[in-house]
Protein backbone atom coordinates (compact mmCIF):
# COMPACT_ATOMS: atom_id res chain seq x y z
CA UNK A 1 0.00 0.00 0.00
CA UNK A 2 2.48 2.46 0.98
CA UNK A 3 4.75 1.48 -2.61
CA UNK A 4 1.09 2.58 -4.45
CA UNK A 5 1.09 6.01 -2.24
CA UNK A 6 4.58 7.07 -2.80
CA UNK A 7 4.30 5.93 -6.76
CA UNK A 8 0.74 7.83 -7.08
CA UNK A 9 2.77 11.14 -5.24
CA UNK A 10 5.92 10.81 -8.14
CA UNK A 11 3.22 11.19 -10.66
CA UNK A 12 0.86 13.83 -8.74
CA UNK A 13 -1.87 11.95 -8.21
CA UNK A 14 -4.15 12.52 -5.38
CA UNK A 15 -4.04 9.37 -3.42
CA UNK A 16 -5.81 8.48 -0.15
CA UNK A 17 -5.71 4.88 1.96
CA UNK A 18 -9.10 5.07 2.79
CA UNK A 19 -8.95 1.05 2.63
CA UNK A 20 -6.13 0.90 5.16
CA UNK A 21 -8.02 3.51 7.63
CA UNK A 22 -11.32 1.68 7.47
CA UNK A 23 -9.44 -1.89 7.69
CA UNK A 24 -7.57 0.12 10.78
CA UNK A 25 -11.17 0.76 12.29
CA UNK A 26 -12.75 -3.07 11.61
CA UNK A 27 -9.56 -4.19 13.81
CA UNK A 28 -10.17 -2.32 16.54
CA UNK A 29 -13.83 -2.87 17.17
CA UNK A 30 -13.03 -3.97 20.47
CA UNK A 31 -10.85 -1.57 21.39
CA UNK A 32 -13.65 1.18 20.73
CA UNK A 33 -16.65 -1.00 22.57
CA UNK A 34 -14.43 -1.52 25.79
CA UNK A 35 -13.24 2.60 25.56
CA UNK A 36 -17.39 3.20 25.31
CA UNK A 37 -18.57 0.54 28.03
CA UNK A 38 -15.52 2.57 30.50
CA UNK A 39 -17.15 6.05 29.74
CA UNK A 40 -20.78 4.61 30.10
CA UNK A 41 -19.69 3.37 33.18
CA UNK A 42 -19.52 6.81 34.26
CA UNK A 43 -22.36 8.12 35.71
CA UNK A 44 -22.25 11.70 34.35
CA UNK A 45 -25.61 13.26 34.82
CA UNK A 46 -25.12 16.89 34.67
CA UNK A 47 -28.95 17.25 36.16
CA UNK A 48 -27.65 15.64 40.11
CA UNK A 49 -25.80 17.79 41.96
CA UNK A 50 -24.49 15.01 43.80
CA UNK A 51 -22.95 13.18 40.94
CA UNK A 52 -21.03 16.06 40.60
CA UNK A 53 -18.14 14.20 41.13
CA UNK A 54 -18.77 11.92 38.45
CA UNK A 55 -19.17 14.52 36.11
CA UNK A 56 -15.49 15.98 36.57
CA UNK A 57 -13.99 12.56 36.58
CA UNK A 58 -15.60 12.15 33.41
CA UNK A 59 -14.45 15.65 32.11
CA UNK A 60 -10.89 14.52 33.35
CA UNK A 61 -11.43 11.08 31.50
CA UNK A 62 -12.19 12.75 28.27
CA UNK A 63 -9.23 15.34 28.51
CA UNK A 64 -7.01 12.09 29.09
CA UNK A 65 -7.93 10.36 26.16
CA UNK A 66 -7.94 13.57 23.65
CA UNK A 67 -4.15 14.02 25.30
CA UNK A 68 -3.66 10.65 23.81
CA UNK A 69 -3.64 11.92 20.52
CA UNK A 70 -0.43 14.85 21.07
CA UNK A 71 -2.19 17.50 21.24
CA UNK A 72 -2.73 20.85 23.01
CA UNK A 73 -5.05 20.01 25.58
CA UNK A 74 -6.76 22.59 28.07
CA UNK A 75 -9.18 22.51 30.72
CA UNK A 76 -11.03 25.48 30.76
CA UNK A 77 -13.18 26.87 34.17
CA UNK A 78 -16.38 28.53 33.34
CA UNK A 79 -17.11 29.36 36.69
CA UNK A 80 -20.10 28.26 39.26
CA UNK A 81 -23.35 27.13 39.20
CA UNK A 82 -26.27 28.41 41.88
CA UNK A 83 -28.28 26.14 43.23
CA UNK A 84 -31.80 26.88 44.90
CA UNK A 85 -30.70 27.05 48.29
CA UNK A 86 -28.21 29.78 47.08
CA UNK A 87 -24.58 28.12 47.24
CA UNK A 88 -22.77 27.31 44.55
CA UNK A 89 -20.23 24.24 42.87
CA UNK A 90 -17.91 24.65 40.12
CA UNK A 91 -19.02 24.02 36.84
CA UNK A 92 -17.61 21.13 35.26
CA UNK A 93 -14.98 22.28 33.46
CA UNK A 94 -14.87 22.76 29.60
CA UNK A 95 -11.89 20.69 27.66
CA UNK A 96 -10.61 22.00 24.27
CA UNK A 97 -7.90 20.49 22.56
CA UNK A 98 -6.02 20.88 19.59
CA UNK A 99 -4.08 18.40 16.87
CA UNK A 100 -2.36 19.87 14.28
CA UNK A 101 -1.08 23.76 13.61
CA UNK A 102 -0.62 23.82 9.16
CA UNK A 103 -1.62 26.76 8.45
CA UNK A 104 -1.81 25.60 4.58
CA UNK A 105 -4.62 23.26 6.10
CA UNK A 106 -8.28 23.81 6.96
CA UNK A 107 -9.05 23.31 10.48
CA UNK A 108 -12.55 22.19 11.81
CA UNK A 109 -13.87 22.06 15.29
CA UNK A 110 -16.15 19.14 16.31
CA UNK A 111 -18.40 19.76 19.18
CA UNK A 112 -19.52 17.38 21.58
CA UNK A 113 -20.67 16.51 24.79
CA UNK A 114 -20.18 13.65 27.82
CA UNK A 115 -22.83 14.43 30.03
CA UNK A 116 -25.94 12.39 30.12
CA UNK A 117 -29.73 12.73 31.29
CA UNK A 118 -31.07 10.70 34.52
CA UNK A 119 -31.73 7.01 34.42
CA UNK A 120 -32.48 4.63 36.88
CA UNK A 121 -33.15 0.82 36.18
CA UNK A 122 -36.30 1.11 37.79
CA UNK A 123 -37.39 3.62 35.75
CA UNK A 124 -37.79 0.68 32.88
CA UNK A 125 -34.94 -0.25 31.67
CA UNK A 126 -33.89 -3.90 30.68
CA UNK A 127 -30.55 -3.23 31.67
CA UNK A 128 -28.26 -1.52 34.14
CA UNK A 129 -27.83 2.20 32.40
CA UNK A 130 -24.42 2.13 33.39
CA UNK A 131 -22.79 -0.93 32.37
CA UNK A 132 -22.78 -1.02 28.60
CA UNK A 133 -24.55 -4.43 27.83
CA UNK A 134 -24.12 -5.73 24.28
CA UNK A 135 -27.44 -7.81 22.60
CA UNK A 136 -27.92 -8.29 18.89
CA UNK A 137 -25.28 -5.90 17.92
CA UNK A 138 -26.56 -2.60 19.68
CA UNK A 139 -24.99 -1.49 22.70
CA UNK A 140 -27.26 0.00 25.37
CA UNK A 141 -26.29 2.03 28.02
CA UNK A 142 -27.21 5.78 29.36
CA UNK A 143 -25.40 7.91 26.97
CA UNK A 144 -23.83 5.73 24.94
CA UNK A 145 -25.81 7.75 21.42
CA UNK A 146 -26.21 10.88 23.45
CA UNK A 147 -23.41 12.18 23.23
CA UNK A 148 -20.34 9.41 24.12
CA UNK A 149 -20.16 7.36 21.05
CA UNK A 150 -20.16 10.11 18.95
CA UNK A 151 -17.76 11.99 20.81
CA UNK A 152 -15.59 8.89 20.97
CA UNK A 153 -15.48 8.13 17.18
CA UNK A 154 -14.13 11.20 16.36
CA UNK A 155 -11.42 10.74 18.66
CA UNK A 156 -10.75 7.29 17.23
CA UNK A 157 -10.62 9.06 13.42
CA UNK A 158 -8.05 10.96 14.39
CA UNK A 159 -5.98 8.54 16.30
CA UNK A 160 -6.62 6.14 12.73
CA UNK A 161 -4.79 8.45 10.47
CA UNK A 162 -2.22 8.47 13.76
CA UNK A 163 -1.79 4.97 14.06
CA UNK A 164 -0.89 4.19 10.25
CA UNK A 165 1.48 6.93 10.40
CA UNK A 166 -0.35 9.47 8.41
CA UNK A 167 -1.01 13.22 8.18
CA UNK A 168 -4.43 14.19 9.31
CA UNK A 169 -6.24 16.35 6.21
CA UNK A 170 -7.05 18.46 8.38
CA UNK A 171 -6.60 20.40 11.85
CA UNK A 172 -8.65 19.38 14.57
CA UNK A 173 -9.40 21.14 17.05
CA UNK A 174 -12.51 19.92 19.86
CA UNK A 175 -14.94 21.65 22.25
CA UNK A 176 -15.85 19.34 24.80
CA UNK A 177 -18.51 20.12 27.87
CA UNK A 178 -20.57 18.61 30.39
CA UNK A 179 -23.83 20.78 30.97
CA UNK A 180 -24.61 20.15 27.45
CA UNK A 181 -28.57 18.40 28.81
CA UNK A 182 -29.09 20.72 31.09
CA UNK A 183 -28.65 24.14 29.26
CA UNK A 184 -24.97 24.42 28.40
CA UNK A 185 -24.27 26.77 31.60
CA UNK A 186 -21.41 28.76 31.14
CA UNK A 187 -20.43 27.66 27.73
CA UNK A 188 -22.12 30.41 25.80
CA UNK A 189 -19.52 32.74 27.94
CA UNK A 190 -16.59 31.14 27.14
CA UNK A 191 -17.31 30.91 23.29
CA UNK A 192 -17.37 34.37 23.51
CA UNK A 193 -14.05 34.50 25.54
CA UNK A 194 -12.70 32.13 23.41
CA UNK A 195 -13.65 33.80 19.66
CA UNK A 196 -10.58 35.52 18.96
CA UNK A 197 -8.28 32.90 20.26
CA UNK A 198 -9.34 29.53 20.11
CA UNK A 199 -12.10 30.10 17.36
CA UNK A 200 -9.80 32.37 15.43
CA UNK A 201 -8.70 30.24 13.14
CA UNK A 202 -11.13 28.13 12.72
CA UNK A 203 -12.54 27.35 9.42
CA UNK A 204 -15.76 25.10 9.96
CA UNK A 205 -17.78 23.52 13.06
CA UNK A 206 -19.02 20.15 13.25
CA UNK A 207 -21.89 18.57 15.20
CA UNK A 208 -22.60 15.27 15.48
CA UNK A 209 -25.10 15.42 19.02
CA UNK A 210 -28.41 14.44 16.72
CA UNK A 211 -29.41 11.43 14.40
CA UNK A 212 -30.38 9.70 11.46
CA UNK A 213 -34.07 9.61 10.83
CA UNK A 214 -34.42 6.57 9.16
CA UNK A 215 -31.67 3.84 8.17
CA UNK A 216 -30.29 5.09 5.40
CA UNK A 217 -27.72 8.18 6.84
CA UNK A 218 -28.49 11.66 6.99
CA UNK A 219 -26.81 15.37 7.10
CA UNK A 220 -28.74 17.93 9.53
CA UNK A 221 -28.80 21.59 7.92
CA UNK A 222 -31.45 23.24 10.52
CA UNK A 223 -33.14 22.61 14.21
CA UNK A 224 -35.86 24.69 15.82
CA UNK A 225 -35.53 26.83 18.38
CA UNK A 226 -37.75 26.93 21.52
CA UNK A 227 -39.32 29.57 23.53
CA UNK A 228 -40.34 27.87 27.34
CA UNK A 229 -43.43 29.74 28.84
CA UNK A 230 -44.72 29.44 32.81
CA UNK A 231 -48.22 30.77 33.15
CA UNK A 232 -48.74 31.78 36.87
CA UNK A 233 -52.35 32.20 38.07
CA UNK A 234 -52.66 33.20 41.92
CA UNK A 235 -55.78 33.69 43.57
CA UNK A 236 -56.74 33.25 47.02
CA UNK A 237 -53.59 33.34 50.24
CA UNK A 238 -53.94 29.45 50.49
CA UNK A 239 -55.21 26.12 49.19
CA UNK A 240 -59.00 26.06 50.08
CA UNK A 241 -61.36 23.01 50.24
CA UNK A 242 -63.73 22.07 47.70
CA UNK A 243 -66.19 21.09 49.76
CA UNK A 244 -66.19 24.49 51.49
CA UNK A 245 -65.14 27.24 49.26
CA UNK A 246 -66.28 24.97 45.90
CA UNK A 247 -68.70 27.23 44.10
CA UNK A 248 -67.99 30.16 45.91
CA UNK A 249 -64.27 31.40 44.37
CA UNK A 250 -63.30 31.68 40.83
CA UNK A 251 -60.84 29.18 40.89
CA UNK A 252 -57.12 29.45 39.47
CA UNK A 253 -57.02 26.01 38.18
CA UNK A 254 -60.09 27.06 36.07
CA UNK A 255 -58.73 29.76 35.07
CA UNK A 256 -55.42 28.28 33.93
CA UNK A 257 -57.02 25.53 31.90
CA UNK A 258 -59.12 28.00 30.04
CA UNK A 259 -56.30 30.01 28.64
CA UNK A 260 -53.87 26.88 28.18
CA UNK A 261 -56.62 26.29 25.86
CA UNK A 262 -56.58 29.01 24.02
CA UNK A 263 -53.00 28.37 22.13
CA UNK A 264 -54.10 25.26 19.91
CA UNK A 265 -57.11 24.34 18.27
CA UNK A 266 -57.59 20.44 18.38
CA UNK A 267 -56.02 20.41 14.73
CA UNK A 268 -53.32 21.72 16.32
CA UNK A 269 -53.58 25.45 14.80
CA UNK A 270 -51.38 27.63 16.59
CA UNK A 271 -53.97 30.59 17.89
CA UNK A 272 -51.66 33.12 19.30
CA UNK A 273 -51.86 35.96 16.40
CA UNK A 274 -48.89 36.71 14.47
CA UNK A 275 -47.60 33.40 15.00
CA UNK A 276 -47.45 31.64 12.20
CA UNK A 277 -47.62 34.49 10.29
CA UNK A 278 -43.73 34.83 10.52
CA UNK A 279 -42.67 31.13 9.29
CA UNK A 280 -40.85 31.21 6.18
CA UNK A 281 -42.52 30.40 2.86
CA UNK A 282 -42.43 26.41 2.17
CA UNK A 283 -40.84 26.55 -1.24
CA UNK A 284 -41.35 24.27 -3.78
CA UNK A 285 -37.73 22.83 -3.90
CA UNK A 286 -37.96 22.16 -0.33
CA UNK A 287 -41.30 20.30 -0.78
CA UNK A 288 -39.35 17.90 -3.23
CA UNK A 289 -36.28 17.59 -0.65
CA UNK A 290 -39.11 16.50 1.75
CA UNK A 291 -40.74 14.06 -0.54
CA UNK A 292 -37.57 12.55 -1.35
CA UNK A 293 -36.67 11.50 1.68
CA UNK A 294 -36.80 8.13 3.03
CA UNK A 295 -39.53 8.00 6.03
CA UNK A 296 -42.24 5.32 7.21
CA UNK A 297 -45.01 6.78 8.91
CA UNK A 298 -46.29 3.08 10.24
CA UNK A 299 -43.24 2.51 11.63
CA UNK A 300 -42.88 6.36 13.02
CA UNK A 301 -46.58 5.77 14.38
CA UNK A 302 -45.84 1.91 15.96
CA UNK A 303 -42.39 3.32 17.66
CA UNK A 304 -44.59 5.83 19.54
CA UNK A 305 -47.64 3.80 20.17
CA UNK A 306 -50.13 5.36 18.14
CA UNK A 307 -53.20 4.84 15.71
CA UNK A 308 -53.26 8.60 14.21
CA UNK A 309 -51.12 11.40 13.57
CA UNK A 310 -51.69 14.76 13.51
CA UNK A 311 -51.15 14.32 9.54
CA UNK A 312 -51.72 11.46 7.24
CA UNK A 313 -49.07 12.43 4.73
CA UNK A 314 -45.03 11.75 4.99
CA UNK A 315 -44.61 15.36 3.51
CA UNK A 316 -47.01 17.26 6.05
CA UNK A 317 -45.58 15.48 9.21
CA UNK A 318 -42.13 16.25 8.57
CA UNK A 319 -42.74 19.48 7.90
CA UNK A 320 -44.74 20.18 11.27
CA UNK A 321 -42.19 18.51 12.86
CA UNK A 322 -38.98 20.07 11.25
CA UNK A 323 -39.97 23.71 10.10
CA UNK A 324 -42.86 24.91 11.67
CA UNK A 325 -43.98 26.10 15.07
CA UNK A 326 -45.55 24.10 17.50
CA UNK A 327 -47.33 24.26 20.90
CA UNK A 328 -46.63 21.83 23.52
CA UNK A 329 -48.24 22.16 27.14
CA UNK A 330 -45.39 19.95 29.67
CA UNK A 331 -47.46 20.47 32.72
CA UNK A 332 -49.15 22.38 35.69
CA UNK A 333 -46.92 22.92 38.74
CA UNK A 334 -49.43 23.42 42.07
CA UNK A 335 -51.92 20.98 41.48
CA UNK A 336 -52.67 18.05 42.60
CA UNK A 337 -50.54 15.13 40.65
CA UNK A 338 -49.69 12.10 43.42
CA UNK A 339 -51.36 9.04 43.85
CA UNK A 340 -55.25 8.90 45.51
CA UNK A 341 -57.88 11.81 45.63
CA UNK A 342 -57.77 15.19 47.33
CA UNK A 343 -60.28 17.77 47.49
CA UNK A 344 -58.36 20.52 47.35
CA UNK A 345 -58.78 24.08 45.43
CA UNK A 346 -54.95 25.07 44.48
CA UNK A 347 -54.46 29.16 45.44
CA UNK A 348 -51.60 29.25 42.88
CA UNK A 349 -51.02 27.29 39.53
CA UNK A 350 -48.24 27.48 37.18
CA UNK A 351 -49.03 26.18 33.55
CA UNK A 352 -45.69 25.11 31.68
CA UNK A 353 -45.40 24.99 27.53
CA UNK A 354 -43.53 26.09 25.19
CA UNK A 355 -43.45 27.06 21.29
CA UNK A 356 -40.86 25.74 18.68
CA UNK A 357 -39.37 28.44 16.93
CA UNK A 358 -38.79 28.87 13.05
CA UNK A 359 -37.09 30.79 10.60
CA UNK A 360 -37.94 33.65 10.53
CA UNK A 361 -39.80 33.69 14.12
CA UNK A 362 -38.14 35.77 16.25
CA UNK A 363 -37.90 34.98 20.54
CA UNK A 364 -38.34 38.57 21.71
CA UNK A 365 -41.48 39.18 19.44
CA UNK A 366 -43.03 35.85 20.47
CA UNK A 367 -42.53 36.79 24.19
CA UNK A 368 -44.62 40.02 23.19
CA UNK A 369 -46.87 38.03 21.25
CA UNK A 370 -48.53 35.15 24.14
CA UNK A 371 -47.62 37.46 27.17
CA UNK A 372 -50.09 40.04 25.52
CA UNK A 373 -52.36 37.46 23.98
CA UNK A 374 -52.97 35.37 27.12
CA UNK A 375 -53.44 38.83 28.92
CA UNK A 376 -56.15 39.27 26.47
CA UNK A 377 -57.64 36.36 26.88
CA UNK A 378 -57.56 36.33 30.49
CA UNK A 379 -59.28 39.53 30.82
CA UNK A 380 -62.46 37.99 28.72
CA UNK A 381 -62.84 35.27 31.75
CA UNK A 382 -63.21 38.92 33.78
CA UNK A 383 -61.73 36.86 36.80
CA UNK A 384 -60.31 38.51 40.20
CA UNK A 385 -57.66 36.43 39.95
CA UNK A 386 -54.05 37.69 38.81
CA UNK A 387 -51.97 36.25 36.19
CA UNK A 388 -48.22 36.16 35.52
CA UNK A 389 -46.61 35.34 32.24
CA UNK A 390 -43.02 34.60 32.20
CA UNK A 391 -40.45 33.42 29.26
CA UNK A 392 -37.67 31.33 30.47
CA UNK A 393 -36.08 30.12 27.45
CA UNK A 394 -35.95 31.83 24.03
CA UNK A 395 -33.35 29.98 22.00
CA UNK A 396 -33.50 30.86 18.53
CA UNK A 397 -33.70 28.58 15.27
CA UNK A 398 -30.52 27.19 13.17
CA UNK A 399 -30.55 26.45 9.61
CA UNK A 400 -27.48 26.33 7.41
CA UNK A 401 -27.21 26.06 3.38
CA UNK A 402 -27.31 22.42 2.10
CA UNK A 403 -25.44 23.88 -1.08
CA UNK A 404 -22.27 24.90 1.07
CA UNK A 405 -19.75 22.83 0.44
CA UNK A 406 -19.70 21.14 4.35
CA UNK A 407 -22.86 19.61 2.80
CA UNK A 408 -21.46 17.94 -0.53
CA UNK A 409 -18.29 16.95 1.55
CA UNK A 410 -20.91 15.15 3.75
CA UNK A 411 -22.50 13.60 0.85
CA UNK A 412 -19.29 12.90 -1.11
CA UNK A 413 -17.96 10.60 2.89
CA UNK A 414 -21.59 9.19 3.31
CA UNK A 415 -21.52 7.99 -0.48
CA UNK A 416 -17.89 6.70 -0.16
CA UNK A 417 -18.85 4.72 3.80
CA UNK A 418 -22.20 3.77 2.87
CA UNK A 419 -22.32 3.70 -1.21
CA UNK A 420 -25.49 5.54 -1.02
CA UNK A 421 -26.85 9.43 -0.95
CA UNK A 422 -27.39 10.91 2.94
CA UNK A 423 -31.04 12.08 3.05
CA UNK A 424 -30.74 15.72 4.06
CA UNK A 425 -32.97 16.34 7.30
CA UNK A 426 -33.56 19.01 10.11
CA UNK A 427 -34.43 18.64 13.64
CA UNK A 428 -37.32 18.92 15.84
CA UNK A 429 -35.70 19.79 18.71
CA UNK A 430 -33.53 22.50 19.57
CA UNK A 431 -29.47 22.71 20.19
CA UNK A 432 -28.85 25.92 21.25
CA UNK A 433 -25.17 25.84 20.77
CA UNK A 434 -25.52 25.69 16.61
CA UNK A 435 -27.02 29.04 16.65
CA UNK A 436 -24.44 30.11 19.29
CA UNK A 437 -21.22 29.26 17.19
CA UNK A 438 -22.99 30.73 14.47
CA UNK A 439 -24.05 34.35 15.78
CA UNK A 440 -20.88 34.22 18.10
CA UNK A 441 -17.91 33.04 15.65
CA UNK A 442 -19.48 33.10 12.24
CA UNK A 443 -18.12 30.28 10.83
CA UNK A 444 -20.01 27.75 8.59
CA UNK A 445 -21.48 24.45 10.65
CA UNK A 446 -22.74 21.15 9.56
CA UNK A 447 -24.81 18.25 11.87
CA UNK A 448 -22.64 14.92 11.11
CA UNK A 449 -24.98 12.58 13.00
CA UNK A 450 -23.96 8.99 13.27
CA UNK A 451 -26.82 7.87 15.72
CA UNK A 452 -29.42 5.78 14.91
CA UNK A 453 -33.36 6.72 14.46
CA UNK A 454 -34.23 3.94 17.35
CA UNK A 455 -31.38 4.68 19.86
CA UNK A 456 -34.08 6.14 22.38
CA UNK A 457 -32.30 9.57 23.43
CA UNK A 458 -33.29 10.30 26.61
CA UNK A 459 -35.68 6.74 27.23
CA UNK A 460 -35.05 3.84 28.47
CA UNK A 461 -33.35 1.29 27.09
CA UNK A 462 -30.79 4.20 25.04
CA UNK A 463 -28.65 2.64 22.94
CA UNK A 464 -25.69 2.48 20.26
CA UNK A 465 -25.56 -0.03 17.36
CA UNK A 466 -22.11 -1.52 16.98
CA UNK A 467 -22.84 -0.85 13.08
CA UNK A 468 -23.28 2.50 13.28
CA UNK A 469 -20.62 3.36 16.44
CA UNK A 470 -18.14 1.82 13.83
CA UNK A 471 -19.13 2.94 10.15
CA UNK A 472 -19.95 6.24 12.27
CA UNK A 473 -15.86 6.16 12.80
CA UNK A 474 -15.72 5.83 9.27
CA UNK A 475 -17.90 7.99 7.93
CA UNK A 476 -15.65 10.78 10.06
CA UNK A 477 -12.52 9.59 8.23
CA UNK A 478 -13.67 10.24 5.08
CA UNK A 479 -15.52 13.37 6.27
CA UNK A 480 -11.63 14.22 7.34
CA UNK A 481 -10.81 13.58 3.90
CA UNK A 482 -13.42 15.49 1.82
CA UNK A 483 -13.12 19.15 4.05
CA UNK A 484 -9.25 18.96 2.71
CA UNK A 485 -10.35 19.14 -0.48
CA UNK A 486 -12.74 21.95 0.24
CA UNK A 487 -10.72 25.30 -1.91
CA UNK A 488 -10.11 28.10 0.52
Amino acid sequence: MLAVIFLATILGIQAHPFDELHQHVDDHVEDYVEALRQWVAVESDSSDVTKRADLHRMMDMTAEKLKGLGGEVEMVDIGFQELPDGTTIPLPKVVTAQIGKDSTKHTVCVYGHVDVQPAKKEDGWATDPYNLTDINGNLYGRGASDNKAPVLAWIHAVEAYQALNLDLPVNVKFIIEGMEETGSNGLDTMIVAKRDTFFSNVDYIIISDCGWLSRRPALTYGTRGNCYFFAEVEGPKQDLHSGVYGGTVIEPMTDLIGILDSLISPSGKILVPGIREAVAPFSDEEWKMYQDIEFDMEAFKSKIGLDQLMYNNKVDLLAHRWRHPTVSIHGIEGAFSASGSKTVIPAKVTGKFSIRQVPDMDPAMVKKQVTEYLHSVFAKRKSPNKLKVTMIIGAKPWLADTKHALYEAGKAAVKRVFQMEPDLIREGGTIPIARTFQDVTGKSIIMLPIGGFDDGLHSQNEKMSRYNYIEGTKLFISYLHEVAEIKK
